[in-house]
């Protein structure tokens, strides 16, 4: 039996453990100057003004829809196929996720179904594109959209990291850099493009989101003298100005981020190899459907997700899973549509049916391993494996048919 493959893992290697080992040898865990470098770090990599980073991706969801005032009464457009934070935290601050439909080539919530869902729903305040396995969405038309009825941006770009668009005048722009929005969030789990263990970030270019960003961060809390409302100045005097959260990265996290940072585009670079390997051995198989790939973007690609014809096949996609499990390869799904959990079936009264294309897209989605550590040797075992395997199950379900 081979090694086993997951579908994701971090890559860690001696410069990182270095520099986590620093911060455990110095005289600060938390709140020191790390936070700091690694918030310089991000802001020149994205080329963001700005950059607050802090416990999770999904605490940098909750912080961006409480820094942009989204709350009870209020409603954001995003898309069903993403993790369940980002229609979570707009739970979370009283506001209502109306999810418009997808593009089943991309993954990526369409501009056209945000358009329609505006037209209906006049609580609408923020649009959450989420770009989708790292494949930046059309963030160009997103904006004009948002304009036109005068509403906040919030990119969703956990898994895009390292990504990158080029707009209609021939300029790129990266990920992160919320040159159409207002704020873009990140998330450093250790399968995303760089990890910190736990960890997230909201860029901008608004001064006003980015202070009140950090005072949500820390306990709603200001220690500078200018902001004091009691008109106290003393060395240990601070004051809370409203009510927020402990959503804090410590040091060692931050260092460990700063490190990871200096060879994202090494990593991006190693993801993008190994999707063209994938895509040349699996595009040739019509029961296969690879990612979209496109001049004008570079995807981060966090994931790999191929679309396979189930039905047609006449094959159980969790045969699939356990018969490729069984030989060591771990595969894994992005996502059950939002709309199908039972918490927003029942919240929200949706359901089956209510999103055709991202539930006909998750019932044939399928993510392949990739990570940086992956080698060919590895993804051509997975590729091979993959379709022997659906050769295999669909000869005997055939032969079962016939008898």
């Amino acid at each position: 039996m081979r090694k086993a493959i997951s579908y994701g893992r971090q890559t860690i290697d001696q410069d990182d453990i270095n520099s986590v080992v620093d911060v455990l040898k110095s005289d600060m865990l938390t709140q020191g100057p790390k936070v700091e470098e690694f918030e310089e770090a991000l802001k020149n990599y994205t080329g963001a003004k700005y950059a607050v980073c802090c416990s999770s991706g999904t605490a940098a969801l909750h912080l961006a829809y409480l820094a942009a005032n989204i709350g009870k009464g209020d409603s954001i457009i995003t898309s069903p196929v993403t993790f369940t934070a980002t229609a979570n935290a707009a739970m979370y601050v009283g506001a209502l996720p109306v999810f418009a439909d997808i593009d089943p080539d991309t993954g990526n919530i369409d501009p056209v179904g945000i358009e329609d869902k505006i037209k209906y729903n006049p609580s609408v305040k923020a649009i959450v594109p989420v770009h989708y396995a790292g494949f930046p969405c059309d963030m160009e038309r997103i904006s004009k959209i948002a304009l036109k009825n005068n509403l906040i941006v919030i990119e969703d770009g956990c898994h895009a990291l390292g990504a990158m668009w080029e707009d209609s005048e021939g300029n790129w722009h990266k990920v992160g850099s919320s040159t159409h929005s207002d704020m873009t969030v990140f998330s450093f789990h250790p399968v995303k493009s760089i990890t910190t263990g736990e960890g997230g970030a909201i860029t901008t270019n608004s001064k006003a989101l980015y202070e009140r960003l950090k005072s949500l961060r820390s306990h709603g809390i200001t220690r500078s003298a200018k902001a004091f409302v009691n008109g106290e100045d003393a060395p240990w005097y601070y004051e809370m100005h409203e009510l927020g959260f402990n959503y804090r990265l410590n040091d060692i996290q931050c260092a460990l981020g700063t490190s990871q940072l200096k060879k994202l585009d090494k990593f991006v670079i190693r993801r993008s190899e190994l999707a063209c390997l994938y895509s040349n051995m699996l595009s040739k198989y019509p029961f296969i459907k690879t990612p979209a790939t496109g001049e004008k973007v570079r995807s981060a690609h966090h994931l790999y997700p191929v679309q396979i014809c189930f039905d047609e096949l006449g094959i159980s996609k969790k045969e699939l899973f356990e018969s490729l499990k069984a030989i060591g390869i771990h595969l894994q799904v992005h996502y059950i549509p939002v709309h199908l959990q039972p918490y927003y079936k029942k919240a929200m009264g949706y359901r089956e049916g209510d999103y055709p294309k991202a539930e006909r897209f998750y019932k044939n989605a399928v993510s392949l391993p990739i990570y940086p550590l992956l080698s060919d040797e590895e993804a051509g075992a997975v590729s091979e494996a993959l379709i022997s395997t659906i050769a295999y199950i669909a000869a005997g379900s055939l032969k079962a048919a016939r008898a």
